[in-house]
């Protein structure tokens, strides 16, 4: 290898047939070799979520106060550049053991370990003396953005797990995931309007759903493995969202800019997630009803006021006295109005839901 570079030693290893390398690397060059992709870009086009302002300050007041008893786990990397591995020995005992050379040109972006890395920066401000001090980091090789985004999905599956939108973002093997991320490329409107990061929205937020919602709402409508209607599930589910997208006024209207996301979360039920999910279970019992005329019968839903203040239709259904409810028994009460306003018979499980539900209003009537 020629040019400059950064000398390691190293220990060599395989995870799914493919070789990665743990390094011991000091504190002091931790801000110096690894790198973290700008906040600025938009979540699709980064491998990881942006820093927070309080993990970054907790983690480095850590450091610097348990100077000599901390524990920092081990920062994970890929490697976009020349790198070179030599054993230490041809013996079989120590074949994987040897030196790690590596281009200092090379763009080593980090997998996981962000917020680690920005605190060991702040903390060495403060305790100069950690700067020889060493973590561990396993290096592998960067196999593109789709597979930097999915490592970091696995990686956080079993540990302190980012936001339930960004880990659909990023989880390329999850089906259902999949599925969602598509609706979002191939649908103007969820494009426009889906909180891909949070998992809540705020009053003023300009998105209207958040992608777990939206994933949510495909998991009802397309089922666990979406895999409900064979092979045509996505092209079908796909087709589905354009058409709900279509037939909405009120987000029609959102869509050329005539009111507001925050206006339509304060006026309307249907900008709230249990209304998408109720979407989702309305997909499937439509879909399978009627497979080849199911677009034409969602043309109802444009006359259905959705307004809060029709209370007489939405409370206590999917509205209680906090605001809306985002329970699993208000889905299906929603479903309820969706598959009725469509034209379809509601089957037993349905109809036992909605005779539970009217039952329970005539009893505080009665209470009244």
């Amino acid at each position: 290898m020629s040019g400059n570079f950064y000398n390691f030693a190293a220990i060599r290893g395989v995870q799914a047939g493919t070789e990665y390398y743990v390094i011991m690397v000091p504190l002091k060059m931790v801000p110096k070799i690894f790198e973290f992709d700008s906040q600025e870009l938009p979540a699709d086009l980064r491998a990881q979520r942006v820093l927070s302002n309080v993990r970054v300050p907790q983690i480095a007041s850590y450091l610097s106060e348990n100077f000599e008893e901390y524990t920092l786990s081990s920062l994970c990397a890929s490697v976009d550049g020349d790198l070179e591995f030599s054993p230490a020995s041809d013996g079989l005992q120590f074949r994987n053991v040897g030196e790690l050379r590596l281009s200092m040109t090379a763009r080593i972006i980090l997998n996981d370990g962000q917020h680690r890395r920005a605190a060991i920066e702040e903390a060495l401000k403060t305790r100069p003396k950690l700067e020889n001090e060493t973590i561990s980091v396993v290096l592998f090789l960067d196999e593109g953005l789709e597979r930097c985004q999915q490592m970091f999905a696995d990686l956080n599956k079993n540990a302190v797990r980012p936001s339930g939108s960004l880990n659909v973002l990023y989880d390329r093997r999850n089906p259902l995931a999949r599925l969602s991320t598509r609706v979002l490329e191939d649908i103007p409107f969820f494009q426009e309007f889906t909180e891909l990061e949070k998992t809540s929205l705020s009053n003023r937020a300009k998105n209207l759903f958040t992608l777990s919602s939206l994933n949510q709402a495909n998991k009802w409508l397309a089922g666990q493995d979406a895999d409900r209607f064979g092979e045509n599930t996505e092209s079908t589910v796909i087709a589905y969202w354009r058409q709900v997208s279509e037939v909405i006024p009120d987000w029609q209207k959102l869509m050329r800019g005539a009111t507001t996301a925050g206006d339509l979360r304060k006026e309307t039920v249907h900008a709230h997630g249990v209304m998408l999910q109720a979407f989702g279970v309305l997909g499937a019992r439509l879909i399978t009803a009627k497979p080849d005329g199911w677009a034409e019968t969602l043309a109802p839903l444009a006359e259905i006021n959705w307004s809060k203040r029709n209370a007489q239709l939405w409370r206590p259904r999917v509205m209680g006295a906090r605001g809306m409810d985002g329970s699993v028994k208000s889905v299906h009460l929603a479903a309820n109005v969706l598959v009725a306003a469509v034209g379809l018979p509601l089957n037993e499980k349905e109809q036992a839901n909605e005779d539970d539900y009217l039952a329970s209003l005539a009893e505080e009537k009665v209470v009244a």
